[in-house]
Protein backbone atom coordinates (compact mmCIF):
# COMPACT_ATOMS: atom_id res chain seq x y z
CA UNK A 1 0.00 0.00 0.00
CA UNK A 2 2.72 2.41 1.05
CA UNK A 3 4.50 1.79 -2.14
CA UNK A 4 1.03 2.55 -4.18
CA UNK A 5 0.58 5.64 -2.54
CA UNK A 6 4.39 6.70 -3.13
CA UNK A 7 3.17 5.83 -6.95
CA UNK A 8 0.03 7.83 -6.75
CA UNK A 9 1.72 11.07 -5.09
CA UNK A 10 4.40 10.87 -8.39
CA UNK A 11 1.36 10.92 -10.54
CA UNK A 12 -0.52 13.30 -8.77
CA UNK A 13 3.23 15.71 -9.42
CA UNK A 14 3.22 14.79 -12.92
CA UNK A 15 -0.48 15.75 -13.62
CA UNK A 16 0.44 18.98 -11.67
CA UNK A 17 3.37 19.66 -13.48
CA UNK A 18 1.04 19.03 -16.99
CA UNK A 19 -1.33 21.32 -15.95
CA UNK A 20 1.19 24.18 -15.16
CA UNK A 21 2.46 23.34 -18.89
CA UNK A 22 -0.71 24.42 -20.51
CA UNK A 23 -1.03 27.77 -18.96
CA UNK A 24 3.02 28.79 -19.71
CA UNK A 25 2.51 28.74 -23.04
CA UNK A 26 -0.41 31.07 -22.50
CA UNK A 27 2.60 33.25 -21.68
CA UNK A 28 5.28 32.27 -23.88
CA UNK A 29 2.99 32.12 -27.33
CA UNK A 30 4.30 35.43 -28.55
CA UNK A 31 8.30 34.31 -27.64
CA UNK A 32 7.49 31.13 -29.30
CA UNK A 33 5.95 32.68 -32.52
CA UNK A 34 9.34 34.67 -33.03
CA UNK A 35 11.35 31.84 -32.33
CA UNK A 36 10.03 29.95 -35.29
CA UNK A 37 9.75 33.03 -37.65
CA UNK A 38 5.96 34.32 -37.44
CA UNK A 39 5.58 37.94 -36.41
CA UNK A 40 3.15 39.23 -33.66
CA UNK A 41 0.29 39.66 -36.20
CA UNK A 42 0.37 36.46 -37.68
CA UNK A 43 -1.46 35.03 -34.26
CA UNK A 44 -3.74 32.60 -36.46
CA UNK A 45 -1.09 30.96 -37.75
CA UNK A 46 0.34 30.19 -34.54
CA UNK A 47 -2.94 28.55 -33.39
CA UNK A 48 -1.92 25.12 -34.09
CA UNK A 49 0.50 25.57 -31.26
CA UNK A 50 -2.67 25.77 -29.43
CA UNK A 51 -5.32 23.20 -31.40
CA UNK A 52 -2.13 21.11 -31.45
CA UNK A 53 -1.57 20.66 -27.78
CA UNK A 54 -5.61 20.16 -27.77
CA UNK A 55 -6.13 17.81 -29.96
CA UNK A 56 -3.99 15.32 -28.49
CA UNK A 57 -5.27 15.64 -25.28
CA UNK A 58 -8.77 15.06 -26.45
CA UNK A 59 -8.69 12.82 -29.43
CA UNK A 60 -6.43 10.25 -27.65
CA UNK A 61 -7.40 9.78 -24.15
CA UNK A 62 -10.27 6.76 -24.32
CA UNK A 63 -7.95 4.66 -25.99
CA UNK A 64 -4.96 5.78 -22.94
CA UNK A 65 -7.54 5.05 -20.74
CA UNK A 66 -8.53 1.71 -22.15
CA UNK A 67 -5.23 0.67 -21.92
CA UNK A 68 -4.67 2.36 -18.35
CA UNK A 69 -7.81 -0.57 -17.66
CA UNK A 70 -5.82 -3.23 -19.37
CA UNK A 71 -2.28 -2.81 -19.34
CA UNK A 72 -1.76 -1.52 -15.67
CA UNK A 73 -1.82 2.17 -14.44
CA UNK A 74 1.79 2.46 -13.61
CA UNK A 75 3.17 1.45 -17.50
CA UNK A 76 0.93 3.99 -18.60
CA UNK A 77 1.96 6.18 -16.10
CA UNK A 78 5.70 5.85 -16.83
CA UNK A 79 4.79 6.28 -21.08
CA UNK A 80 2.38 9.14 -20.66
CA UNK A 81 5.52 10.46 -18.80
CA UNK A 82 8.18 9.89 -21.57
CA UNK A 83 6.04 11.35 -24.26
CA UNK A 84 5.74 14.00 -23.11
CA UNK A 85 9.10 14.33 -22.11
CA UNK A 86 10.01 13.71 -26.03
CA UNK A 87 7.51 16.42 -26.76
CA UNK A 88 9.63 18.22 -25.24
CA UNK A 89 12.59 17.90 -26.33
CA UNK A 90 10.96 18.57 -29.55
CA UNK A 91 9.04 21.79 -28.35
CA UNK A 92 12.16 22.99 -26.91
CA UNK A 93 14.40 22.15 -30.32
CA UNK A 94 11.89 23.15 -32.75
CA UNK A 95 13.28 25.67 -35.42
CA UNK A 96 9.98 26.13 -37.27
CA UNK A 97 6.22 25.90 -36.33
CA UNK A 98 5.70 22.04 -37.90
CA UNK A 99 7.72 21.10 -35.32
CA UNK A 100 6.39 23.20 -32.45
CA UNK A 101 3.27 21.68 -33.40
CA UNK A 102 4.16 18.06 -33.84
CA UNK A 103 5.96 18.86 -29.79
CA UNK A 104 2.70 20.15 -28.54
CA UNK A 105 0.79 17.48 -30.54
CA UNK A 106 2.64 14.73 -27.88
CA UNK A 107 3.01 16.91 -24.91
CA UNK A 108 -1.35 17.18 -25.43
CA UNK A 109 -1.10 12.93 -25.55
CA UNK A 110 1.23 12.32 -22.84
CA UNK A 111 -0.10 15.33 -19.95
CA UNK A 112 -3.49 13.74 -21.10
CA UNK A 113 -2.74 10.04 -20.52
CA UNK A 114 -1.48 11.46 -16.89
CA UNK A 115 -5.02 12.18 -15.82
CA UNK A 116 -7.05 8.94 -16.16
CA UNK A 117 -4.64 6.76 -15.40
CA UNK A 118 -3.94 8.93 -11.85
CA UNK A 119 -7.70 8.88 -10.90
CA UNK A 120 -8.31 5.09 -11.69
CA UNK A 121 -5.33 4.57 -9.62
CA UNK A 122 -7.32 6.49 -6.74
CA UNK A 123 -9.79 4.27 -7.21
CA UNK A 124 -7.38 1.50 -6.97
CA UNK A 125 -6.25 2.46 -3.28
CA UNK A 126 -9.52 3.80 -2.22
CA UNK A 127 -13.05 2.13 -1.58
CA UNK A 128 -15.73 3.69 -3.06
CA UNK A 129 -17.05 5.58 0.23
CA UNK A 130 -13.57 6.88 0.88
CA UNK A 131 -12.41 7.60 -2.27
CA UNK A 132 -13.81 11.16 -2.50
CA UNK A 133 -11.01 13.01 -0.56
CA UNK A 134 -7.67 11.62 -2.15
CA UNK A 135 -10.30 12.47 -5.73
CA UNK A 136 -10.17 16.25 -4.45
CA UNK A 137 -6.81 16.05 -3.58
CA UNK A 138 -5.68 15.34 -6.98
CA UNK A 139 -8.06 17.14 -8.56
CA UNK A 140 -6.54 20.38 -6.47
CA UNK A 141 -2.79 19.32 -7.21
CA UNK A 142 -4.38 19.55 -10.65
CA UNK A 143 -5.97 23.03 -10.22
CA UNK A 144 -2.94 24.43 -8.75
CA UNK A 145 -0.71 23.35 -11.66
CA UNK A 146 -2.85 25.84 -13.34
CA UNK A 147 -2.12 28.88 -10.70
CA UNK A 148 1.77 27.67 -10.51
CA UNK A 149 1.94 27.51 -14.73
CA UNK A 150 1.58 31.25 -15.32
CA UNK A 151 4.17 32.14 -12.33
CA UNK A 152 6.17 29.67 -13.17
CA UNK A 153 6.31 31.03 -17.11
CA UNK A 154 6.96 34.44 -15.81
CA UNK A 155 9.83 33.38 -13.74
CA UNK A 156 11.44 31.32 -16.71
CA UNK A 157 10.32 33.95 -19.33
CA UNK A 158 12.35 37.06 -16.73
CA UNK A 159 15.98 35.13 -16.75
CA UNK A 160 15.73 33.17 -20.00
CA UNK A 161 14.55 31.83 -23.57
CA UNK A 162 11.64 30.51 -23.79
CA UNK A 163 12.93 27.30 -24.85
CA UNK A 164 14.04 26.95 -21.30
CA UNK A 165 10.64 26.22 -20.52
CA UNK A 166 10.58 23.05 -21.92
CA UNK A 167 14.14 21.78 -21.66
CA UNK A 168 12.71 22.24 -17.75
CA UNK A 169 9.82 20.06 -19.06
CA UNK A 170 12.06 17.40 -19.99
CA UNK A 171 14.52 16.91 -16.99
CA UNK A 172 11.27 16.77 -14.83
CA UNK A 173 9.17 14.54 -16.62
CA UNK A 174 12.27 12.15 -17.13
CA UNK A 175 12.82 11.79 -13.25
CA UNK A 176 9.63 11.52 -12.70
CA UNK A 177 9.50 8.50 -14.84
CA UNK A 178 12.56 6.90 -13.35
CA UNK A 179 11.11 7.08 -9.87
CA UNK A 180 7.72 5.78 -11.15
CA UNK A 181 9.09 2.57 -12.97
CA UNK A 182 11.57 2.43 -9.78
CA UNK A 183 14.97 0.65 -9.65
CA UNK A 184 15.37 -2.12 -12.54
CA UNK A 185 17.78 -3.59 -14.14
CA UNK A 186 19.34 -1.59 -17.29
CA UNK A 187 18.43 -2.77 -20.66
CA UNK A 188 19.82 -2.66 -24.22
CA UNK A 189 16.67 -0.44 -25.23
CA UNK A 190 16.99 2.14 -22.46
CA UNK A 191 20.61 2.72 -23.48
CA UNK A 192 19.53 3.04 -27.58
CA UNK A 193 16.38 5.39 -26.56
CA UNK A 194 18.48 7.45 -24.71
CA UNK A 195 21.25 7.40 -27.22
CA UNK A 196 18.17 8.22 -29.52
CA UNK A 197 16.91 11.13 -27.72
CA UNK A 198 20.65 12.97 -27.73
CA UNK A 199 20.78 12.97 -31.42
CA UNK A 200 17.38 13.87 -31.91
CA UNK A 201 18.25 17.29 -29.23
CA UNK A 202 21.67 17.31 -31.66
CA UNK A 203 19.98 17.02 -34.47
CA UNK A 204 17.52 19.50 -33.89
CA UNK A 205 19.40 22.31 -31.99
CA UNK A 206 22.54 22.18 -34.23
CA UNK A 207 24.88 23.46 -31.53
CA UNK A 208 27.15 25.93 -33.42
CA UNK A 209 30.35 24.78 -31.61
CA UNK A 210 29.71 21.41 -33.76
CA UNK A 211 27.72 22.19 -36.66
CA UNK A 212 30.41 25.07 -37.74
CA UNK A 213 33.46 23.10 -36.94
CA UNK A 214 35.23 21.79 -39.86
CA UNK A 215 35.07 18.11 -39.47
CA UNK A 216 32.14 18.21 -36.70
CA UNK A 217 30.22 19.99 -38.48
CA UNK A 218 29.47 17.30 -41.48
CA UNK A 219 27.11 15.39 -39.61
CA UNK A 220 25.06 18.85 -39.48
CA UNK A 221 24.76 19.47 -42.97
CA UNK A 222 21.62 18.41 -45.36
CA UNK A 223 21.53 16.29 -47.67
CA UNK A 224 19.46 19.09 -49.77
CA UNK A 225 17.63 21.88 -49.29
CA UNK A 226 17.99 23.51 -45.18
CA UNK A 227 16.37 20.95 -43.28
CA UNK A 228 18.38 19.52 -39.94
CA UNK A 229 16.53 16.47 -40.54
CA UNK A 230 17.79 15.64 -43.51
CA UNK A 231 21.35 15.48 -42.53
CA UNK A 232 23.74 12.65 -41.43
CA UNK A 233 23.05 12.80 -37.97
CA UNK A 234 18.90 12.85 -38.51
CA UNK A 235 19.53 9.50 -40.42
CA UNK A 236 21.17 8.15 -37.11
CA UNK A 237 18.79 9.07 -35.18
CA UNK A 238 16.06 7.70 -37.58
CA UNK A 239 17.83 4.79 -37.18
CA UNK A 240 17.95 4.24 -33.85
CA UNK A 241 14.69 5.54 -33.55
CA UNK A 242 13.59 2.66 -35.39
CA UNK A 243 16.07 0.25 -33.29
CA UNK A 244 14.64 0.90 -29.98
CA UNK A 245 11.33 0.40 -31.59
CA UNK A 246 12.36 -3.10 -32.70
CA UNK A 247 13.97 -4.39 -29.32
CA UNK A 248 10.90 -2.91 -27.09
CA UNK A 249 8.46 -4.98 -29.11
CA UNK A 250 10.17 -7.56 -28.95
CA UNK A 251 10.58 -7.66 -25.55
CA UNK A 252 7.08 -7.01 -24.93
CA UNK A 253 5.61 -9.21 -27.57
CA UNK A 254 3.96 -11.78 -25.96
CA UNK A 255 2.37 -8.91 -23.31
CA UNK A 256 1.92 -6.66 -26.33
CA UNK A 257 -0.24 -9.08 -27.79
CA UNK A 258 -2.59 -9.77 -25.47
CA UNK A 259 -2.93 -5.73 -24.56
CA UNK A 260 -3.69 -4.94 -28.28
CA UNK A 261 -6.35 -8.02 -28.79
CA UNK A 262 -8.21 -6.50 -25.67
CA UNK A 263 -8.07 -2.61 -27.21
CA UNK A 264 -10.57 -1.79 -29.44
CA UNK A 265 -8.21 -0.21 -31.96
CA UNK A 266 -11.05 0.35 -34.71
CA UNK A 267 -12.91 1.76 -32.49
CA UNK A 268 -10.63 4.15 -30.70
CA UNK A 269 -9.52 5.62 -34.37
CA UNK A 270 -13.22 6.15 -35.25
CA UNK A 271 -13.74 8.34 -32.02
CA UNK A 272 -10.06 9.90 -32.29
CA UNK A 273 -11.12 11.22 -35.94
CA UNK A 274 -14.66 12.72 -34.05
CA UNK A 275 -12.86 14.21 -31.59
CA UNK A 276 -10.40 16.08 -33.85
CA UNK A 277 -13.04 16.98 -35.84
CA UNK A 278 -14.95 18.85 -33.02
CA UNK A 279 -11.55 19.98 -31.35
CA UNK A 280 -10.55 21.82 -35.20
CA UNK A 281 -13.46 23.24 -36.02
CA UNK A 282 -13.80 25.71 -32.47
CA UNK A 283 -10.41 25.33 -31.32
CA UNK A 284 -8.48 27.09 -33.92
CA UNK A 285 -11.15 30.17 -34.00
CA UNK A 286 -10.53 33.24 -32.54
CA UNK A 287 -12.75 33.35 -29.67
CA UNK A 288 -13.16 37.21 -29.35
CA UNK A 289 -13.77 37.26 -32.95
CA UNK A 290 -15.72 34.23 -34.69
CA UNK A 291 -17.97 31.02 -33.57
CA UNK A 292 -15.59 28.53 -35.14
CA UNK A 293 -12.89 28.19 -37.72
CA UNK A 294 -13.87 28.35 -41.35
CA UNK A 295 -13.97 25.50 -41.88
CA UNK A 296 -15.34 24.28 -38.69
CA UNK A 297 -18.87 22.91 -40.33
CA UNK A 298 -17.60 20.89 -42.45
CA UNK A 299 -15.03 19.14 -39.86
CA UNK A 300 -18.30 18.70 -37.90
CA UNK A 301 -20.26 17.40 -40.61
CA UNK A 302 -17.16 14.49 -40.26
CA UNK A 303 -16.91 13.89 -36.75
CA UNK A 304 -20.75 13.38 -36.78
CA UNK A 305 -20.05 10.82 -39.39
CA UNK A 306 -17.29 9.16 -37.95
CA UNK A 307 -18.94 9.55 -34.35
CA UNK A 308 -21.75 7.47 -36.02
CA UNK A 309 -19.47 5.16 -37.33
CA UNK A 310 -17.89 4.58 -34.01
CA UNK A 311 -21.63 4.19 -32.63
CA UNK A 312 -22.09 1.08 -35.43
CA UNK A 313 -18.57 -0.03 -34.71
CA UNK A 314 -19.40 -0.50 -31.19
CA UNK A 315 -22.27 -2.48 -31.48
CA UNK A 316 -20.78 -4.79 -34.25
CA UNK A 317 -17.92 -5.54 -32.22
CA UNK A 318 -17.31 -7.86 -29.45
CA UNK A 319 -14.43 -5.91 -27.92
CA UNK A 320 -15.95 -2.86 -27.82
CA UNK A 321 -13.71 0.67 -26.32
CA UNK A 322 -17.13 1.35 -24.73
CA UNK A 323 -18.34 -1.82 -23.06
CA UNK A 324 -21.95 -2.05 -23.55
CA UNK A 325 -23.79 -0.85 -20.36
CA UNK A 326 -20.99 0.91 -18.89
CA UNK A 327 -22.53 3.86 -18.76
CA UNK A 328 -26.31 2.11 -17.84
CA UNK A 329 -26.35 3.24 -14.65
CA UNK A 330 -27.99 7.02 -14.66
CA UNK A 331 -24.61 8.60 -12.35
CA UNK A 332 -22.21 7.20 -14.51
CA UNK A 333 -23.69 8.89 -18.07
CA UNK A 334 -25.20 12.21 -15.20
CA UNK A 335 -21.49 12.53 -14.74
CA UNK A 336 -20.75 12.90 -18.39
CA UNK A 337 -23.65 15.65 -19.02
CA UNK A 338 -22.53 17.67 -15.91
CA UNK A 339 -19.13 17.48 -16.94
CA UNK A 340 -20.11 18.78 -20.47
CA UNK A 341 -21.57 21.76 -18.79
CA UNK A 342 -19.16 22.42 -16.30
CA UNK A 343 -16.58 23.24 -19.17
CA UNK A 344 -19.37 24.89 -21.04
CA UNK A 345 -19.88 27.69 -18.01
CA UNK A 346 -15.89 27.27 -16.44
CA UNK A 347 -14.53 28.60 -19.97
CA UNK A 348 -16.38 31.45 -19.42
CA UNK A 349 -13.83 32.35 -16.71
CA UNK A 350 -10.93 30.67 -17.90
CA UNK A 351 -10.91 33.31 -21.28
CA UNK A 352 -13.52 36.17 -20.58
CA UNK A 353 -12.16 36.98 -16.89
CA UNK A 354 -8.72 37.77 -19.01
CA UNK A 355 -10.65 39.79 -22.02
CA UNK A 356 -12.66 41.93 -19.41
CA UNK A 357 -9.05 42.56 -17.35
CA UNK A 358 -7.74 43.64 -20.63
CA UNK A 359 -10.82 45.90 -22.07
CA UNK A 360 -11.45 47.16 -18.85
CA UNK A 361 -8.08 48.07 -17.19
CA UNK A 362 -5.61 47.60 -20.45
CA UNK A 363 -2.04 45.95 -19.86
CA UNK A 364 -0.84 42.48 -21.88
CA UNK A 365 -1.35 39.21 -21.25
CA UNK A 366 0.67 38.76 -17.85
CA UNK A 367 -1.74 41.41 -16.14
CA UNK A 368 -4.77 39.42 -17.16
CA UNK A 369 -3.11 36.36 -16.13
CA UNK A 370 -2.89 37.62 -12.80
CA UNK A 371 -6.40 38.17 -12.73
CA UNK A 372 -7.45 35.57 -13.45
CA UNK A 373 -5.36 33.71 -10.34
CA UNK A 374 -7.61 35.12 -8.43
CA UNK A 375 -9.97 32.94 -9.82
CA UNK A 376 -7.64 30.05 -9.88
CA UNK A 377 -6.19 30.27 -6.93
CA UNK A 378 -9.66 29.15 -5.28
CA UNK A 379 -10.01 25.70 -7.50
CA UNK A 380 -7.59 23.42 -5.66
CA UNK A 381 -9.13 24.39 -2.08
CA UNK A 382 -12.94 23.61 -3.44
CA UNK A 383 -11.84 20.56 -4.45
CA UNK A 384 -9.87 19.73 -1.42
CA UNK A 385 -12.79 20.50 0.40
CA UNK A 386 -15.47 18.93 -2.02
CA UNK A 387 -13.80 15.80 -1.83
CA UNK A 388 -13.98 15.73 2.00
CA UNK A 389 -17.91 16.72 1.80
CA UNK A 390 -18.82 13.46 -0.28
CA UNK A 391 -17.89 11.35 2.94
CA UNK A 392 -20.98 13.21 4.55
CA UNK A 393 -23.17 14.70 1.89
CA UNK A 394 -24.74 13.32 -1.40
CA UNK A 395 -22.94 14.04 -4.36
CA UNK A 396 -25.53 15.74 -6.44
CA UNK A 397 -26.08 17.86 -3.68
CA UNK A 398 -22.26 18.83 -2.96
CA UNK A 399 -21.71 19.36 -6.95
CA UNK A 400 -25.32 21.32 -7.79
CA UNK A 401 -23.97 23.53 -4.64
CA UNK A 402 -20.93 24.29 -5.60
CA UNK A 403 -22.01 24.78 -9.02
CA UNK A 404 -25.02 26.72 -7.90
CA UNK A 405 -22.44 29.02 -6.05
CA UNK A 406 -20.31 29.48 -9.09
CA UNK A 407 -23.81 30.32 -11.32
CA UNK A 408 -24.55 32.80 -8.84
CA UNK A 409 -20.54 34.62 -9.12
CA UNK A 410 -21.31 34.75 -13.14
CA UNK A 411 -24.54 36.33 -12.10
CA UNK A 412 -22.68 39.46 -10.41
CA UNK A 413 -19.89 39.49 -12.77
CA UNK A 414 -22.38 40.10 -15.64
CA UNK A 415 -22.82 43.64 -13.72
CA UNK A 416 -20.06 44.73 -13.00
CA UNK A 417 -18.61 48.00 -14.43
CA UNK A 418 -15.57 49.27 -16.08
CA UNK A 419 -14.00 49.66 -12.56
CA UNK A 420 -14.84 46.79 -11.18
CA UNK A 421 -11.72 44.87 -10.65
CA UNK A 422 -9.91 47.83 -9.39
CA UNK A 423 -12.09 46.99 -5.90
CA UNK A 424 -11.75 43.89 -3.33
CA UNK A 425 -15.62 42.85 -3.76
CA UNK A 426 -14.47 41.95 -7.41
CA UNK A 427 -11.41 39.87 -6.44
CA UNK A 428 -13.84 38.26 -3.51
CA UNK A 429 -16.26 36.86 -6.47
CA UNK A 430 -13.67 35.52 -8.36
CA UNK A 431 -12.25 33.52 -5.44
CA UNK A 432 -16.15 32.12 -4.60
CA UNK A 433 -16.83 31.60 -7.81
CA UNK A 434 -13.29 29.61 -8.40
CA UNK A 435 -13.88 27.59 -5.19
CA UNK A 436 -17.70 26.67 -6.32
CA UNK A 437 -16.26 25.04 -9.65
CA UNK A 438 -13.83 22.79 -7.03
CA UNK A 439 -16.22 21.84 -5.20
CA UNK A 440 -17.90 19.90 -8.10
CA UNK A 441 -14.30 18.66 -9.29
CA UNK A 442 -14.14 15.14 -6.96
CA UNK A 443 -18.42 14.56 -6.86
CA UNK A 444 -18.70 14.35 -10.35
CA UNK A 445 -15.14 11.62 -10.21
CA UNK A 446 -16.52 10.26 -7.38
CA UNK A 447 -20.08 9.27 -8.96
CA UNK A 448 -18.48 7.68 -12.27
CA UNK A 449 -16.09 5.59 -10.79
CA UNK A 450 -18.32 4.28 -8.30
CA UNK A 451 -21.00 3.20 -11.14
CA UNK A 452 -18.45 1.70 -13.40
CA UNK A 453 -16.76 -1.52 -13.09
CA UNK A 454 -13.30 -0.98 -11.52
CA UNK A 455 -11.53 -3.12 -14.61
CA UNK A 456 -13.48 0.41 -16.52
CA UNK A 457 -12.01 2.99 -14.52
CA UNK A 458 -9.24 4.34 -16.56
CA UNK A 459 -11.85 4.63 -19.26
CA UNK A 460 -14.45 6.45 -17.28
CA UNK A 461 -11.96 8.59 -15.96
CA UNK A 462 -10.88 9.67 -19.30
CA UNK A 463 -14.21 10.17 -20.66
CA UNK A 464 -15.03 12.47 -17.78
CA UNK A 465 -12.06 14.47 -18.99
CA UNK A 466 -13.12 14.57 -22.43
CA UNK A 467 -16.95 15.62 -21.81
CA UNK A 468 -15.72 18.37 -19.40
CA UNK A 469 -13.15 19.68 -22.68
CA UNK A 470 -16.09 18.88 -25.22
CA UNK A 471 -17.93 20.97 -23.53
CA UNK A 472 -15.71 23.84 -22.96
CA UNK A 473 -14.54 23.99 -26.74
CA UNK A 474 -18.59 23.80 -27.30
CA UNK A 475 -19.76 26.59 -24.92
CA UNK A 476 -16.44 28.95 -25.92
CA UNK A 477 -18.10 28.78 -29.59
CA UNK A 478 -21.57 29.20 -28.19
CA UNK A 479 -21.38 31.75 -25.55
CA UNK A 480 -19.15 34.02 -28.23
CA UNK A 481 -21.83 33.87 -30.36
CA UNK A 482 -23.98 35.53 -27.15
CA UNK A 483 -21.33 38.11 -26.96
CA UNK A 484 -20.77 39.06 -30.51
CA UNK A 485 -24.70 39.00 -30.60
CA UNK A 486 -24.55 41.74 -28.26
CA UNK A 487 -21.58 44.05 -29.08
CA UNK A 488 -23.24 44.24 -32.63
CA UNK A 489 -26.02 45.25 -31.59
CA UNK A 490 -24.54 47.91 -29.58
CA UNK A 491 -22.23 49.06 -32.02
CA UNK A 492 -24.70 48.98 -34.81
CA UNK A 493 -25.86 52.27 -33.03
CA UNK A 494 -23.44 54.38 -32.05
CA UNK A 495 -22.61 57.45 -34.44
CA UNK A 496 -19.54 57.49 -36.71
CA UNK A 497 -16.78 59.23 -35.87
CA UNK A 498 -17.29 62.34 -38.19
CA UNK A 499 -20.29 62.50 -36.34
CA UNK A 500 -19.63 62.73 -32.72
CA UNK A 501 -16.12 64.11 -33.24
CA UNK A 502 -16.35 66.50 -36.38
CA UNK A 503 -13.66 68.46 -35.79
CA UNK A 504 -10.91 65.44 -35.27
CA UNK A 505 -12.79 62.18 -36.31
CA UNK A 506 -9.74 60.16 -36.47
CA UNK A 507 -8.86 61.03 -32.65
CA UNK A 508 -12.66 60.58 -31.58
CA UNK A 509 -12.22 59.45 -27.87
CA UNK A 510 -16.46 59.37 -27.30
CA UNK A 511 -16.18 56.76 -30.51
CA UNK A 512 -13.44 54.87 -28.66
CA UNK A 513 -15.17 54.62 -25.22
CA UNK A 514 -18.36 54.16 -26.94
CA UNK A 515 -17.18 51.06 -28.49
CA UNK A 516 -15.23 49.72 -25.11
CA UNK A 517 -18.67 50.23 -23.05
CA UNK A 518 -19.95 47.31 -26.39
CA UNK A 519 -17.11 45.18 -25.38
CA UNK A 520 -18.02 45.23 -21.95
CA UNK A 521 -21.66 44.47 -22.48
CA UNK A 522 -20.47 41.45 -24.98
CA UNK A 523 -18.45 40.01 -21.73
CA UNK A 524 -21.35 40.50 -19.65
CA UNK A 525 -23.83 38.26 -22.04
CA UNK A 526 -21.13 35.34 -21.74
CA UNK A 527 -21.09 35.73 -17.89
CA UNK A 528 -24.34 35.81 -17.76
CA UNK A 529 -24.70 33.02 -20.65
CA UNK A 530 -21.92 31.12 -18.51
CA UNK A 531 -24.62 31.55 -15.14
CA UNK A 532 -27.47 29.59 -17.57
CA UNK A 533 -25.18 26.79 -17.55
CA UNK A 534 -23.98 26.59 -14.56
CA UNK A 535 -27.10 26.57 -12.76
CA UNK A 536 -28.76 24.04 -15.48
CA UNK A 537 -25.33 21.92 -14.63
CA UNK A 538 -26.41 22.23 -10.41
CA UNK A 539 -30.33 21.28 -10.91
CA UNK A 540 -28.73 18.17 -13.28
CA UNK A 541 -26.22 17.14 -10.53
CA UNK A 542 -29.08 16.81 -7.91
CA UNK A 543 -31.10 14.88 -10.26
CA UNK A 544 -28.83 12.86 -11.85
CA UNK A 545 -25.85 12.29 -9.33
CA UNK A 546 -28.09 11.85 -6.51
CA UNK A 547 -28.84 13.47 -3.17
CA UNK A 548 -27.42 10.63 -1.14
CA UNK A 549 -24.36 8.96 -0.65
CA UNK A 550 -21.59 7.05 -2.54
CA UNK A 551 -22.68 4.03 -4.67
CA UNK A 552 -20.92 1.31 -4.42
CA UNK A 553 -19.47 -0.94 -7.62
Amino acid sequence: MTAARTRLTLASVAVAFAAADTYVVVLALPDMMSGVGLSADELQRAAPIISGFLLGYIAVLPLIGRIADVAGRTPVLVGALLLFAVGSLITAGAYDLSLVVIGRFLQGVGGGGLVPATLALVADLWPAERRGLPLGVVGAVQELGSVLGPLLGAAVLAVADWRYIFWLNLVVAVALALLLRGPQRPRVSDAVGLLACVTLGLTLTAPSRLASGVTLGLPFVPFSGSSRLLTPIGVVTLVLGVLWLGLVVGRTRGRLSAVLARVDLVGAGLLAVALAGVVLAFATADPEQELMSPAGPWLLVGAAAFAVGFAWWQRRTAAALVPRGLLGRRPAWGALVVSFLIGCALIAALVDVPVFARTTQGGGQLAAALVLLRFLIALPIGAVVGGWLTRRYGLGLITGGGLALAGAMFVVMAFWGRTALDHWPATAVLLVCGFGFGLALSPVNTAILGATPADSHGLASALVVVARMVGMLVGVSALTAIGLRRYYAIASGIQSPNALCPDSPGNCRPYVEALRDAAVSQVHAIFAGAAVCAFLAAVLSVALLGRRGVLHT
